[in-house]
């Protein structure tokens, strides 16, 4: 092999592995946004099981989902105050 083909190579290895990373960091970021609401909802639907016994209920959205999937247990408590106040 000659020494530009050799360059060729390995410079189309780093271009690839360059590329992967630029998309690998927001796709991590949207499956865990993606996990998160998935457990927002679970956290969601336990409240209204819990809740229902008082006549309490949070719609169970994707919005609601979302909000607890970003903010977290802090979110729940946002929702749950947002409707005890509304």
């Amino acid at each position: 092999m000659e020494g530009n083909t050799i360059l060729v190579y390995v410079a189309c290895i780093i271009f690839l592995f360059l590329f992967g990373r630029i998309f690998v960091l927001p796709l991590k970021s949207i499956l865990k946004l993606i996990v998160n609401s998935i457990l927002g909802a679970l956290l969601i639907w336990f409240i209204n099981l819990i809740g229902g016994a008082f006549g309490f209920h949070i719609g169970l959205n994707l919005v609601t989902s979302i909000v607890i999937g970003i903010l977290g247990l802090p979110g729940a408590i946002l929702l749950i105050v947002l409707k005890l106040v509304l």
